[in-house]
C-alpha cells in the first residue's frame, strides 16, 4: 500500500502578486491550484483521469477475455464517450453491466483521490467540490460523480461532490468573467475569452447578461471557435497565429451583431501561471515549448489583437482549471470554502475561498 506522499504547488504556496495566475480575485481567494499531489505510484490525480476510466475497464475485460466473455469488441481506448452511454442505455445486460462495473471502480478511485486531497491544508475546510472536464459531459461520467458523492457520503464525510452546471467547453470561457475588472461591467455587454487545452484551443464571446443577472449567473457563451490542435500538430508559433486569427473573427463577428465588446481577453491555460504570464509546469501537452523563457503567451495574444474597438486590449491569463471553476461561482455563495476537479486527460484542480461571507447551506 503506497505511504509515501508529496505536495507541491504553485510558487510552493506563495500568493502570485501580479494580475495572471492572482490568489486575489474579485469575488474569491484561489486559495491553491495545479496541485500535484504523490504517493509511492505516482501522482495521485492520474488515478481520476479519464485514462483511468479506461484502464478500469480494460481490466475488467482483460478478465472475462480470458474465459470468452468480454461483451465488447475493439480496443477500449477507442471506445467514444457516446458509445459508453449508448451501451448503458441500449446495450445487453452483460454490456450495461461491464460498463457500470467500470463506472464502480472509478468512483471508487475518485473517492480516494478526493480524501487524499482533504488532507491537505488547502482543502481541510472544503465544503463542496464541482467536478468539471470533458468526462463529465458523458451520462458514465455523471453516473460515477454520483457514486463517488455517495461513497464519500458513506464515509460520513460531509461534503458536496456537484457536476458542473454549464456544459464543460462553454465552462472554461465563462469563468473568465470572474477575472475581469469591475469597469468592463459598467460600459460594455460581452467579453473575449480563451481555453487553452492539451488537444483543443477553443475562442469565443461571453455575453455578460448582467440585466437578467448581476452575479453572472445568466453569463454565457455567445459563439466559439474550436480547433483541434492535436490532430494538425502545430508548431507553437503556428498554433498562436491560429489563436490570433480565432480571436479576430469572434471579436468582428460580434461586434457586427451590435454587441459591446470590452477591451479584455480572459485566457485559461494548463501550467503554473506566474504573475508575468509565463508557464511554468504543466504546459508539456500543448504544441511546442510553452515553458520557455523566450515565450510569452499574454504578449503574443496582445501582439495579434493589440486594439478592441478603440481602446488597447487587456489579456488576464490564469490556470485552466481555476477558470472552470470560476464560472460556478455563483451557485457557490452558500458555502465559504469550494473546490473545482476538471476530468480530463488529466485531473485539473483548484481550491476557492468567497470573500463574501457565505449566506448559509441550502443546497442539499
Amino acid at each position: 500500500m503506497a505511504t509515501a506522499t508529496a505536495e507541491t504547488s504553485r510558487n510552493s504556496g506563495k500568493a502570485a502578486t501580479g494580475p495572471h495566475g492572482a490568489a486575489e480575485l474579485p469575488s474569491v481567494t484561489v486559495t491553491s491550484y495545479n496541485l500535484e499531489v504523490r504517493d509511492d505510484d505516482g501522482f495521485v490525480g492520474d488515478k481520476a483521469s479519464r485514462g483511468a476510466f479506461i484502464e478500469h475497464l480494460d481490466a475488467l475485460r482483460s478478465h472475462l477475455k480470458r474465459n470468452g466473455d468480454d461483451p465488447l469488441k475493439g480496443k477500449t481506448a477507442e471506445i467514444s464517450k457516446k458509445e459508453l452511454d449508448a451501451l448503458l442505455k441500449e446495450g445487453d445486460a452483460a454490456e450495461a453491466a461491464l460498463v457500470l462495473s467500470a463506472v464502480e471502480g472509478f468512483a471508487q478511485s475518485l473517492a480516494f483521490v478526493i480524501r487524499r486531497f482533504t488532507r491537505l491544508k488547502s482543502w481541510a475546510e472544503i465544503e463542496r467540490i464541482v467536478v468539471g472536464g470533458g468526462f463529465r459531459e458523458s451520462r458514465v461520467g455523471e453516473l460515477a460523480i454520483a457514486r463517488a458523492a455517495i461513497i464519500l457520503r458513506t464515509d460520513g464525510r460531509d461534503l458536496d461532490l456537484v457536476p458542473i452546471s454549464h456544459h464543460p467547453d462553454e465552462a472554461g470561457l465563462v469563468g473568465s468573467a470572474h477575472l475581469a475588472p469591475k469597469w468592463i461591467f459598467e460600459a460594455y455587454d460581452s467579453l473575449v475569452a480563451v481555453d487553452i487545452g492539451g488537444s483543443n484551443i477553443r475562442a469565443g464571446i461571453v455575453e455578460l447578461r448582467q440585466n437578467k443577472a448581476p452575479d453572472l449567473s445568466k453569463a454565457r457563451v455567445w459563439k466559439s471557435e474550436l480547433w483541434r490542435h492535436a490532430d494538425e500538430e502545430p508548431s507553437r508559433d503556428e498554433a498562436i497565429e491560429r489563436l490570433g486569427r480565432m480571436l479576430r473573427e469572434q471579436i468582428g463577428n460580434a461586434e457586427k451583431e451590435g454587441l459591446r465588446v470590452a477591451p479584455f481577453i480572459g485566457v485559461g491555460c494548463p501550467g503554473l501561471i506566474q504573475p508575468d504570464g509565463a508557464i511554468d509546469r504543466g504546459a508539456q501537452n500543448l504544441p511546442g515549448n510553452w515553458e520557455s523563457s523566450r515565450f510569452n503567451l499574454v504578449d503574443s495574444i496582445r501582439d495579434l489583437v493589440p486594439e478592441i474597438g478603440e481602446h488597447q486590449t487587456e489579456v488576464v491569463m490564469h490556470n485552466d482549471a481555476v477558470i472552470q471553476g470560476l464560472s460556478e461561482m455563483p451557485a457557490m455563495q452558500d458555502v465559504e470554502n469550494w473546490a473545482v476537479l476538471t476530468i480530463g486527460t488529466g485531473l485539473g484542480n483548484a481550491s476557492y475561498r468567497n470573500r463574501a461571507q457565505a449566506k448559509g447551506k441550502e443546497r442539499g
